[in-house]
């Protein structure tokens, strides 16, 4: 069932259960009482991640509080995307709108994983998060993706687990048609990993194609910027071996 586009969301901590009513947060009045300029009795969706989405009705039984009351449940809780993303972090803004867009595309676990040419940071895995949740807010996502704290490439490699399949995003690729490989991948759970702004060095693309759990793919003849790169990565992986099959 596809998320009601014309209703305002809101993420919420509680649970959500039939007329029982939720206070907002001091942030959560001023953006819907001020920015919004909602009036009493009117209706928004809600979602915490665990119980799937209710329409609300917003009361103000004071001037300076507003109480969401969930009255039905307009779509039950899916079940979390398994696609984890791997991404070598890249400058702040450019890594706000990565994780917005890797949201947006499906990605159940966002993994920040650090390489040789890595040229950003990981300042707080709570902006990431904070990202993550903007971004599943306005596209109607319920199952909020997994945030883990920063790993060395060689590290994570160390410890994965071959049942799950690697996809790397390789410019260096002879060929430029992704399509084809994707399709012959057999395994469900999936990783995608994409590298930094100056791309992976010698040494790393070399371990990672020397791992049976990896598959290098081309991401056609232009050479594309990090984010850039992510978006269709993701957009070719989950039309040929992902949630849009």
């Amino acid at each position: 069932m596809r998320a009601n586009y014309r209703m305002q969301r809101l993420h919420v901590h509680a649970d959500l259960s039939q007329n029982t009513a939720i206070e907002t947060t001091p942030e959560q009045f001023n953006y819907l009482a001020n920015v919004l300029r909602m009036a009493d009795g009117t209706s928004v969706l809600l979602f915490n991640g665990r119980d799937g989405e209710w329409q609300a009705s917003l009361t103000f039984p004071t001037r300076k509080r507003i109480l969401l009351t969930p009255l039905e449940q307009a779509r039950p809780q899916p079940e979390p995307s398994d696609l984890v993303f791997l991404f070598a972090p890249l400058k702040v803004g450019r890594m706000d709108y990565l994780v917005q867009k890797a949201v947006e595309m499906g990605a159940g676990t966002l993994q920040p994983v650090m390489t040789q040419h890595v040229q950003g940071k990981i300042g707080s895995l709570e902006r990431l998060q904070a990202n993550a949740l903007e971004a599943a807010e306005q596209c109607g996502i319920l199952a909020l993706p997994e945030v883990r704290a920063p790993v060395k490439l060689k590290d994570l490699l160390e410890r994965w687990s071959p049942e799950r399949r690697i996809i790397f995003c390789d410019e260096d690729s002879a060929t430029n048609n992704p399509m084809m490989i994707l399709q012959a991948i057999a395994e469900k759970q999936l990783a995608l990993l994409v590298g930094p702004e100056g791309g992976f060095s010698d040494e790393e693309r070399a371990l990672l194609r020397s791992l049976a759990f990896v598959t290098a793919i081309p991401l056609g003849p232009r050479i594309l910027r990090a984010d850039t790169a992510a978006v269709a990565a993701l957009a070719v992986v989950q039309a040929s071996a992902g949630d849009w099959k």
